[in-house]
């Protein structure tokens, strides 16, 4: 969320508007005034503010009249500003009554104005506290599923990610395009000691030029043209949380050399300001491209590189982690199920080995496309060869002694599958060194009929 607070104070005494006016803007929090309320709703409409400050008796509209008027012009409450109501001893009454009708709180003008800041502070505090319920609300489901995995190589990684999620240093992920480089990122955040703050990913390829500093670093209102009211950027709203640049290969050269000083300073400036923000977030990054070479060609910082990379994490292919695909297939089985309102109960044994004999060069995304296109065209409640020779999901010439020969009619169905079989057990086996229990559970099958079958296999 935003550091500062922007607050607008609506008084017709003049003295006591300008007192408060300066000892809000001595505590660090933006600060505009108005002396009457037509003046104050004017300001609300064209302008975005975190805290409206209104007395309770003015000429003309009364403090009653701004917080009718709040409500009509942000009927959403995310977007309303809160109220403090403004009140003299006589008016006490009728303060009570607007907090009845939506104002946060009041304060009596002869009080210490440390209780007016101290109700300031409980509303920042609420609003960080709403705002990071509407990203988590908004993040993708759970990522636990995800990362369940028998490969020895992703235990790795996972085991690493923990360790580094307990400090504060920067994170490069490296990976091949779909390995899942954002729902790692998220796994470090959610183990880290920011889990209660925000996870703020930014695609540095989806953004333009011009448009990716103005959403890293927000705007004022009238900065350029287009910038019809004040924004607040993905540095600001990582604040106490994390900030994720994903595809940071793709940042433009001249805001590589901005990025660099935010992270070294930990401030920013939004565009058409001079006014420094400071912020806290942790930084991850990721990228499919090559940095070293990236760099060579001087598309990209070398001083950058070694300020993202303390820590590099590297996530292998899906193909050099296949024992972890028939728990991805059913993950997804029930997740995509579940979007489509489909009631799909499995895929037949030879889909499986089919789906498992192909190398997904485009990783878990991939994946993730083959089952959902199955579900589509499936034309029963279990996914069967038929489903895939009618709508091949898959390149037939990936695994030919596999797939090509069930579709070009070679052999027996029998055969086929006896032969798909006996070729997957044995090649989870090998992958799995040997080990009967480990085949067993990759294979979702008895330890005794692993044994049976390799001890057949033999004969």
């Amino acid at each position: 969320m935003r550091q500062t607070l922007k607050l607008l104070i609506i008084d017709d005494d003049e003295a006591f508007r300008e007192l408060l006016r300066l000892i809000l803007q001595r505590k660090g929090f933006e600060t505009d005034s108005a002396d009457s309320g037509e003046k104050g709703i004017a300001m609300i409409r064209k302008n975005t503010y975190d805290i409206v400050l209104t007395d309770m008796r003015m000429s003309g509209i009364s403090g009653i009249g701004v917080l009718k008027a709040i409500q009509e012009i942000h009927p959403t409450d995310y977007m309303r500003p809160d109220c403090i109501m403004i009140t003299g001893y006589g008016s006490i009454d009728n303060a009570v009554e607007a907090i009845r009708n939506g104002a946060f709180s009041y304060f009596i003008k002869s009080r210490d104005p440390e209780e007016l800041i101290f109700e300031i502070e409980k509303i920042k505090k609420m609003r960080q506290l709403n705002r990071e319920n509407v990203a988590l609300k908004t993040e993708h489901a759970s990522t636990e599923p995800m990362l369940k995995t028998l490969s020895p190589k992703f235990q790795k990684v996972l085991q690493a990610s923990h360790k580094v999620a307990q400090t504060e240093a920067n994170v490069l992920i490296l990976g091949e395009s779909g390995v899942g480089k954002e729902v790692l990122a998220r796994y470090i955040h959610q183990s880290s000691q920011r889990r209660e703050g925000i996870f703020m990913p930014v695609n540095c390829y989806a953004f333009s030029e011009t448009m990716f500093e103005a959403e890293l670093y927000g705007h004022e209102k009238g900065a350029f043209t287009g910038a019809s009211e004040l924004r607040i950027g993905r540095f600001e709203a990582a604040d106490n949380g994390t900030l994720f640049l994903d595809e940071i290969g793709e940042m433009p050269l001249s805001s590589q050399i901005k990025l660099l000083r935010n992270i070294e300073n930990k401030e920013i400036e939004r565009i058409g300001s001079n006014k420094t923000i400071r912020t806290d977030f942790r930084l991850i990054c990721a990228t499919n491209k090559n940095l070293l070479q990236a760099i060579e060609s001087r598309s990209f910082r070398e001083d950058l590189y070694y300020r993202i990379n303390t820590i590099v994490i590297l996530i292998p292919p899906l193909r050099e982690r296949k024992e972890d695909l028939p728990l991805m297939i059913q993950y997804f089985l029930e997740v995509i199920n579940k979007d489509m309102k489909t009631h799909i109960t499995g895929i037949d044994d030879d889909v499986l080995q089919a789906l498992m004999q192909y190398d997904y060069p485009g990783n878990v995304r991939e994946l993730k496309n083959v089952i959902e296109r199955l579900l589509v065209f499936s034309e029963g409640p279990i996914i069967t060869i038929d489903d895939l020779m009618a709508h091949p999901v898959i390149p037939i010439g990936i695994a030919p002694s596999k797939v090509s020969t069930i579709l070009n009619g070679d052999q027996s169905l029998r055969a086929v599958r006896n032969k798909v079989e006996r070729e997957h057990i044995e090649a989870v086996f090998e992958q799995m060194h040997g080990n009967i229990e480990l085949t067993a559970k990759v294979l979702d099958i008895s330890a005794r009929q692993v044994y049976n079958k390799l001890n057949a296999y033999k004969t």
